[in-house]
């Protein structure tokens, strides 16, 4: 078996779905793995591939033309998300590659995505489901706060890489608007400039010390808001629990009031 290791990104996937395609090794002796824990397994090849965004770039246009937006849609959700956080039947990134296999090879194309019984299919439609639910949620919940330059600024922590969710529905809410979105956690932002489209960038670097200055007016409603909810609270009817369901634990570092 011929195994292509391949970076934990849309773009490092795709890559790895590029050049397993065009080993010619047939692709029932490849598999596509973006498993970062080093283990390896006796008998097996295995092949490192480098993320390659004009390769990447190449695969995204074929999905797009052969299969529909839809499908590509649902690929781009499924690398997104975190594939540790569930027991899964196969490697997301073999989940991705097996299930282009069959698109491009059957007539009904996309229509693969309803063969549930198939256990790349079923690990595609799973991981698709975790991304974009943690996307919606966070459409609901994220906090911009104003920023002494003007930039509205938010902050989050998410499980799976929910910027390309994000980004697309607040430039569309907020056109006018200075904003970055950060995701802490895959060190990433998502950019935006006022009547301008986004941008999603390496945030590595950036000076967080900056990003905790804030304008005047936001002071002031942080401070009124803080008081708001301490004054509406009832103590006798205090339910952390239905709390915490609502707003799960992990996310309390980024709210004001919690």
């Amino acid at each position: 078996m011929y195994v292509f290791q391949c970076e934990d990104s849309i773009d490092g996937i795709f890559t790895g779905v590029y050049d397993a395609w065009a080993s010619r090794y047939g692709h029932k002796n490849i598999r596509l793995s973006a498993d970062q824990s080093g283990d390896i397994t006796l008998f097996d090849e295995y092949i490192m591939t480098k993320a390659d965004f004009e390769k990447s770039r190449k695969v995204s246009r074929t999905l797009l033309q052969r299969l529909g937006v839809e499908f590509y849609e649902t690929i781009c959700r499924c690398a997104m998300a975190d594939g540790t956080l569930r027991k899964l039947p196969m490697d997301k990134a073999n989940a991705v590659y097996q299930t282009i296999v069959m698109a491009l090879a059957l007539p009904e194309g996309a229509k693969v995505l309803e063969y549930l019984g198939e256990p790349c299919i079923a690990c595609i439609f799973e991981l698709c489901r975790q991304t974009s639910n943690e996307g919606h949620h966070l459409i609901e919940f994220l906090r911009f706060q104003e920023l002494k330059n003007k930039i509205l600024f938010a902050r989050i922590h998410p499980k799976n890489d929910v910027l390309p969710i994000l980004a697309p529905h607040f430039t569309n809410r907020l056109p006018l608007e200075h904003f970055i979105i950060y995701d802490a956690v895959h060190q990433t932002a998502a950019v935006h400039k006022a009547s301008k489209s986004y941008l999603i960038v390496d945030a590595s670097s950036i000076d967080l010390s900056l990003t905790e200055e804030y304008s005047s007016d936001e002071e002031e409603f942080r401070r009124l808001w803080c008081r708001f909810f301490d004054t509406i609270a009832i103590e006798s009817r205090i339910n952390l629990k239905l709390q915490i369901q609502n707003i799960p634990k992990r996310f309390w570092a980024d709210t004001v009031e919690l």
